[in-house]
């Protein structure tokens, strides 16, 4: 069975027959045989040379880069080998059709809307008073198939997740200072947490867009552009509150990060090796959790609901099936 493999310290990486070689500073070894590989994460300073960006694209695993701040950098996506001249003109039309666009659109932000108010719904019945963000949301959500423009869509979203990350501070414990949402750079813990997070959530759904026909550089919601993958982003809306938010929750409510995880000196924007470790650790064991999926009566890994949500867009596309955006159910 393929996995993700994590690197952490500095080394190099190497080629040696079918196996990766990976050597830190200190001399330690580990051997990868390349059959077992899905994809790589590099989270630090890392050397090797293009022979071996050659063999990881010969058999398909993508790499993710972040720096020493644990900003995502780009990714490797290596020649794509699952393509379909026909599904890019599908593809393609569907962005430039308005209507079209905007009937995907809708259904990624109407999935991740509903998606954020169930969470809201999980931690108001414990007790966190969430009621009057929830109905500001509920009202929000409501309006998203009225919408006749994208930039009207985006305007909808960015207001839900405006009155959602307020509720943060009181679904989190503690006392966190957390007023809105900062990207660039992230100006506290939660901040630097949820950049963090949401760009990890990015990088797995590009990997999984890769075991499909899509074109990630073809989106819906978000304007296609020359240097991201703006598919993943779409996407990425539907899994951030599902899998990306409720990490950051349980993260913080059990105490397994906290304030001292962080570089005060660099406003928190920081991360410290040993959360960064933790933090991954938690995002793959919740991608490698299952569920049973009510449709296929079968159980599926949170990973797999990505791809899963890949071949709904695909059957959408070349008019199979409408598609639906995932919505929590439980």
């Amino acid at each position: 069975m393929k996995q993700t493999f994590y690197f952490f310290n500095e080394g190099r990486i190497s080629r040696k027959d079918n196996t990766l070689i990976y050597k830190n500073l200190e001399g330690d070894k580990k051997v990868l045989p390349i059959e077992t590989i899905s994809d790589l994460y590099i989270m630090t300073e890392m050397d090797f040379n293009t022979k071996l960006i050659s063999f990881l694209a010969k058999y398909g695993i993508t790499v993710h880069f972040f720096n020493y701040y644990d900003f995502y950098v780009g990714s490797f996506y290596p020649r794509e080998k699952l393509v379909s001249g026909e599904l890019l003109i599908k593809q393609v039309s569907h962005n430039e059709d308005i209507f079209k666009r905007l009937e995907i659109a809708k259904e990624f932000v109407g999935g991740a809307a509903d998606n954020i108010y169930r969470n809201l719904r999980y931690y108001n019945e414990r007790e966190r008073n969430l009621e009057l963000s929830m109905n500001t949301i509920d009202h929000l959500r409501r309006k998203i198939n009225f919408c006749e423009s994208i930039n009207e869509l985006m305007g909808i979203e960015g207001n839900i997740r405006k009155d959602y990350y307020k509720c943060f501070t009181t679904i989190i414990n503690g006392d966190f200072d957390f007023e809105k949402r900062v990207k660039r750079p992230p100006d506290n813990v939660i901040n630097t947490l949820i950049s963090f997070v949401n760009s990890v959530i990015y990088t797995k759904v590009l990997s999984q867009v890769y075991m499909t026909q899509l074109n990630p550089t073809v989106s819906y919601l978000h304007q296609s552009g020359e240097r991201r993958f703006s598919l993943c982003l779409d996407l990425a809306e539907i899994f951030k509150p599902l899998i990306g938010d409720h990490i950051i929750f349980s993260l913080l409510n059990k105490n397994q990060i906290t304030e001292n995880d962080f570089t005060e000196e660099l406003n928190y924007m920081h991360l410290k090796k040993k959360a960064t470790q933790t933090i991954m650790v938690e995002i793959d064991k919740k991608l490698k959790s299952k569920i049973m999926h009510r449709e296929l009566n079968r159980k599926v890994s949170y990973e797999y609901l990505i791809r899963l949500e890949c071949y709904k867009l695909i059957k959408h596309l070349i008019g199979e099936k409408e598609y639906k955006a995932f919505r929590i159910w439980w």
